[in-house]
């Protein structure tokens, strides 16, 4: 066996046996697939990052990457390394140069570019190694773009909800026809000190929020109406917020010229899962008069994403 085929079933063998992180992605664009395409190079630079899915939505104008790679860790097994922090720095920067959020608009809330960044731990991975991750690219993103980052969940020093964050800077409040999102209309100086970058804020490029949690599934249901007041009153009485079910949060927002959505997190998905939902929308809604469509996952289960992320790596080394 030659000196490289050695390093290569050496590291084949470390990255196969380590913990994996996944990230979640949300950048504020769908429609221009020259931008889409150019961030999706940036993130083929690092081979050992994998988009292992891409969920696109032309009606919000908004894009979701889940990317996954490996965690490395010092001898006293405290995390020192992923790749997923050069190529989701990479993939910030790349929309950051393509997108400009002043002639942004679509159906669903922003406040940023890159709008939103979520670590999720996998296999044998812990929630500690992926707010180790999401701190570390909050100072990167913050410091190198000087775009203002909040953290939540479990990267902020008391777990600070995310949807609480958001709600202090009027991230559901849309500022356009009463149900869209346009352009840049917040003060450009932040009441709420960020946790890294400046308190000016670019109108280009707006805010950015960092978190790390367990698993969130995320769950659509279509409504096949245009009365978006009665999608959100559903969506309200649906959610944990609204009194309905526990671990639930929903928006009820505009989707394409003949539909309204209930856009669902599912924060303990093995506890209240899609099933749940589903029937509980369906039930108000035919209070409503209204019919539902079946809803769907924008996204795979972890089991998948894994099983998906190591198809992946073993062909590109292959």
């Amino acid at each position: 066996m030659d000196y490289n085929t050695a390093c290569k079933d050496k590291k084949k063998k470390t990255i196969d046996q380590s913990m994996l992180l996944c990230c979640k992605l949300f950048i504020s664009e769908s429609r221009n697939l020259a931008v889409l395409d150019a961030i999706e190079r940036a993130a083929r630079l690092d081979p050992e990052s994998v988009i292992v899915n891409k969920f696109e939505d032309r009606a919000y104008n908004r894009v979701r990457y889940t990317i996954v790679s490996y965690v490395l860790h010092d001898s006293t097994g405290s995390a020192i390394y992923s790749p997923l922090q050069q190529t989701v720095l990479a993939m910030a920067e790349a929309a950051f140069g393509a997108i400009n959020l002043e002639q942004h608009s679509g159906a669903h809330p922003r406040l940023g570019v890159v709008d939103d960044i979520v670590f999720h731990p996998l296999a044998r991975a812990s929630l500690d190694e992926a707010a180790w991750l999401a701190k570390a690219l909050a100072v990167d993103i913050g410091n190198k773009f000087q775009v203002p980052v909040y953290l939540y969940a479990a990267a902020h020093p008391t777990g600070k909800a995310l949807d609480t964050i958001r709600r202090e800077l009027g991230y559901y409040r849309p500022n356009f026809m009463g149900n869209q999102w346009a352009g840049w209309t917040m003060p450009g100086v932040l009441q709420e000190k960020p946790d890294e970058g400046p308190t000016t804020v670019s109108p280009t490029r707006g805010i950015a929020m960092i978190g790390a949690r367990p698993w969130v599934a995320l769950y659509n249901i279509p409504i096949l109406s245009t009365d978006v007041a009665a999608t959100r009153r559903i969506a309200r009485m649906v959610s944990a917020r609204g009194g309905g079910l526990p671990t639930v949060q929903t928006l009820g927002l505009v989707h394409g010229e003949d539909s309204t959505e209930i856009a669902c997190m599912l924060l303990e998905p093995n506890q209240i899962g899609a099933d749940r939902v589903q029937n509980r929308v369906e039930m108000l809604a035919a209070e409503e008069g209204l019919y539902v469509e079946k809803g769907y996952f924008t996204d795979h289960s972890p089991d998948m994403v894994i099983e998906k992320y190591m198809k992946l790596i073993s062909a590109d080394r292959n």
